[in-house]
């Protein structure tokens, strides 16, 4: 990306130009358009508002990296428009547009082989600069657990510790690590419990970084579609991974997961879902920052599961993830003028408008985390449900 040192002062606001019908919306959540609360909007170009007519969150989205209107307190602003469920008063246009999105989703498999690394490419491959500025020292771009955490680096220590004793991990056990990220759960598991690790990955920035990481330790990590793998492995983990399968792929994946599980063994998955089944995701997030991504419900995990595994522990913490990402920005914006000769200012509030977006839709409650535990149904050994608080 080019550098751009501009100083972007903002420009005057736009007064009296809001359509009737957007400003009374928006004032029926409880935000008004160039209003003094942190939570209200600053409009400074007119266009805005026929983006949003338009083309709805992917307009507001994009007229936001445009710098056409401004927000003390994005956060604040999208747990209100979320929780009311604005999008259920899209109408004109920007309606027949979410449509089209929905469809494309329900028609298409967006998630099949040919498509998998398009993710990597776009959004983990954004910058090992930017992601080693945001998150923890083990780079853990998932959800913490923030029970008894003070701080980010806790939170994800806490996190990796509460996924291994749920797994049950012990010294010689094979670990398959579906979606491995910068490979710090691998590290973590190999270190602290003497497990072999298998990473996977679509990512090339990710892989080059996560070997150097876990260099000397048995942690194999390879550039691979989680379709292609072989062999058996004790324990397998999947964190903030499965909301790239896709509905389409459920089936696939969790057969793939089935195949490659021991009899005996264990699987935790760790994802992102929603509270409720929907058909689409939202359009400029799907743009700009996670292509072809699909968050699931309940309903349709479970149902995919049924054929492949017994559910031996369903763990909701959802919550936690507003924390961890208003963490993740103030960290990201602390360091912003270490990163500022590599990016433009565009790409500045893309991120923080995608932080503080996520944030809210947690915050809102449509956003949840689970951590579900998954064993195959030839499995006799009881489980134990792990919750860290139980054994302090």
């Amino acid at each position: 990306m080019q550098q751009n040192n501009t100083v972007h002062n903002a420009p005057p606001l736009v007064q009296n130009g809001a359509p009737a019908t957007l400003t009374d919306l928006l004032a029926s959540v409880g935000i008004a358009i160039n209003g003094d609360r942190p939570w209200d909007i600053r409009v400074f170009d007119n266009d805005t508002y026929r983006r949003v007519f338009s083309h709805w969150s992917l307009g507001l989205g994009e007229s936001y990296m445009d710098g056409l209107w401004e927000c003390d307190r994005l956060d604040i602003m999208f747990t209100k428009l979320l929780a009311a469920d604005i999008d259920s008063s899209v109408f004109g246009l920007a309606k027949l547009r979410l449509i089209a999105q929905h469809l494309r989703h329900k028609i298409f498999n967006l998630q099949s082989a040919k498509r998998a690394f398009q993710v990597g490419e776009q959004h983990y491959d954004a910058g090992n600069d930017v992601f080693e500025s945001m998150l923890d020292s083990r780079m853990i771009y998932s959800c913490g657990y923030w029970e008894h955490a003070n701080n980010l680096e806790q939170a994800q220590f806490e996190k990796l510790k509460m996924i291994c004793e749920k797994l049950e991990l012990s010294p010689g056990e094979t670990l398959l690590d579906i979606g491995c990220g910068w490979g710090g759960l691998a590290r973590f598991a190999a270190e602290r419990y003497g497990v072999k690790v298998t990473g996977v990955t679509v990512s090339k920035e990710q892989l080059e970084l996560a070997r150097k990481r876990c260099d000397g330790l048995p942690v194999e990590l390879i550039l691979q579609d989680y379709r292609d793998l072989q062999g058996q492995f004790d324990k397998i983990v999947s964190v903030g991974m499965f909301e790239h399968v896709g509905p389409k792929n459920y089936d696939t994946y969790f057969n793939t997961a089935h195949r490659l599980l021991k009899p005996s063994g264990i699987f935790l998955l760790h994802t992102i879902g929603i509270a409720r089944t929907g058909a689409g995701a939202d359009p400029w997030i799907d743009r700009y920052i996670f292509p072809n991504g699909k968050l699931p419900s309940a309903r349709q995990i479970a149902k995919s599961v049924e054929p492949w595994f017994v559910v031996e522990d369903w763990h909701n913490f959802g919550n936690d993830y507003d924390r961890t990402l208003m963490a993740w920005w103030e960290r990201f914006k602390e360091a912003w003028p270490t990163l500022q000769d590599r990016y433009n200012h565009r790409f500045y509030l893309m991120w923080k408008y995608y932080l503080l977006c996520c944030a809210g839709f947690f915050r809102s409650r449509q956003g949840q985390l689970w951590q579900v535990v998954l064993t195959r149904h030839e499995r006799n050994d009881t489980y134990r449900s792990v919750r860290p608080s139980l054994a302090r």
